[in-house]
């Protein structure tokens, strides 16, 4: 039995905030991708003036077709596929996505708004998406972390808990109220070079992606992400190339890199000898009569 496909029965809920949880736009760009493919409708939306700093997280103006300014408020917003898009794919009828900014005040307000939203919408699980700085090579695979609280999540997807203690932000928050609420969460954080400041970065959200189509068995276009995502490598290489010092680091990086790359291949290689020791084992047991 599937158990990935298990869990994910009904509705699943995608989550991703700009902001803290969010390097290079990893996550954020994600889900605005995966949008794009839903031809995603607006379900509900919180209301700027409740919970954002204007002059932390600002408006935009834009141009509409016919030339007139429009302002685009912070906010954060439920969205679901188009009917168009359900009915051409109904493997994607059941992704619904949460995208927005985070808060800057209320949050226990936010949280409840939030959580009414996704009651109303009868979501039945939650992915966060996040993306975080960390001293990874940005010459090899992006690395990506499932966790999750839940302990059916953990069985059927076979993760582990984070016992991360300190400061959190908003999907912290929410993931606990939507565990009280009976609906169950995972986070999926991707690891980011921490030495790379040009955002967004094309590999991570792409390795993301791939992640989300891996947990929800389901297959987006992924139009010019890969290019997008080897220009981006490339554009770092010839950086190193004129840095020495930055190349040696990356070379050091690369090798703890692939030093735990190797430990792991062969912890999994021995799992799986030790698994077959002891199937042959169990085949190996005479047959008893117990009539």
């Amino acid at each position: 039995m599937n158990l990935s496909a298990t869990f994910f029965n009904g509705r699943t809920l995608l989550v991703a905030f700009e902001g803290w949880h969010d390097a290079a736009e990893a996550a954020s760009s994600a889900v605005k991708f995966i949008g794009e493919q839903l031809d995603a409708e607006l379900i509900n939306a919180v209301d700027p003036e409740e919970y954002f700093d204007f002059q932390f997280s600002r408006p935009f103006v834009t141009l509409d077709p016919d030339g007139k300014r429009q302002l685009t408020w912070p906010t954060a917003e439920l969205l679901k596929p188009s009917r168009g898009v359900a009915a051409k794919n109904p493997e994607f009828a059941n992704i619904y996505l949460l995208y927005g900014n985070e808060p800057a005040r209320r949050w226990k307000a936010f949280t409840e708004e939030i959580v009414e939203f996704v009651e109303d919408a009868e979501i039945n699980q939650v992915i966060f998406l996040g993306a975080q700085l960390a001293d990874v090579p940005h010459t090899r695979p992006i690395s990506i972390t499932i966790t999750s609280q839940n302990e059916i999540a953990r069985s059927a997807l076979n993760v582990e808990r984070s016992h991360y203690e300190g400061p959190v932000g908003i999907m912290s928050v929410l993931g606990m109220e939507f565990e009280k609420a009976g609906i169950p969460t995972i986070a999926v954080w991707a690891s980011v070079p921490h030495y790379v400041q040009n955002a967004p970065s094309p590999k991570a959200t792409l390795s993301m992606l791939i992640e989300i189509e891996r947990l929800l068995k389901v297959e987006f276009e992924h139009g010019s992400l890969a290019d997008e995502a080897f220009t981006w490598e490339r554009s770092i290489d010839e950086l190193a190339e004129g840095d020495e010092d930055m190349a040696g680091y990356i070379e050091q990086l690369e090798s703890t890199r692939d030093a735990l790359d190797s430990e792991a291949a062969q912890g999994e290689a021995l799992a799986q000898e030790f698994e077959r020791f002891l199937k042959l084992e169990d085949d190996a047991k005479p047959e008893t009569d117990d009539q």
